[in-house]
């Protein structure tokens, strides 16, 4: 009996064939793009789950787009400065998702998360003011994590293994996408 494919078997096909033949960067988009279009061939709506995980994506996306911007106390855009909570809710106001404005309030919005689970999208929280949630910053995935970090620097990109950073660890937050 013949096989006959169907659009999930295309799907991953396409999908083995952009790992074998370039960077996972690629093969991630080559997903997406395959979600999508099926989506508006059989009328289905995404789930719940792959919403998510889009909206998370979105957020690294925004995040690593503002690398560069100053550091600026109490600012929330990329024209005057971000501190970090203001980075934080820039991002995820950009995909839809209204986050507190200070990081010791979003520590307290959506899911719980440990550290060993972490996902990119996923707030971190650090200790960095002799109080507990005091700063916040966005999770990249491999240990790496995206914030506006003190007066004088700018929104850049740090490892939550450098020994700073890993004494002040907190904690982390999974916020969904509304």
């Amino acid at each position: 009996m013949p096989i006959r494919p169907t659009l999930r078997h295309l799907g991953a096909l396409a999908i083995a064939l952009a790992c074998l033949t370039g960077s996972p960067a690629q093969a991630d988009q080559v997903a997406k793009d395959f979600q999508v279009a099926r989506q508006q061939l059989t009328g289905e709506q995404p789930s719940f789950l792959e919403r998510a995980s889009n909206g998370a994506n979105e957020a690294v996306d925004r995040a690593l787009g503002l690398i560069g911007i100053r550091y600026r106390r109490g600012g929330s855009s990329p024209e005057t400065g971000f501190d970090c909570s203001g980075f934080a809710d820039h991002v995820f106001k950009g995909i839809g998702t209204m986050l507190p404005r200070t990081s010791r309030e979003m520590s307290r919005s959506g899911e719980v998360v440990r550290k060993d689970e972490l996902q990119p999208g996923d707030l971190v929280f650090f200790n960095t003011m002799r109080r507990a949630f005091s700063h916040v910053g966005i999770y990249l995935g491999n240990n790496q994590f995206v914030h506006a970090p003190a007066s004088g620097g700018e929104v850049r990109i740090d490892d939550l293994r450098q020994k700073y950073w890993g004494k002040r660890y907190n904690g982390a937050r999974r916020i969904s996408a509304e």
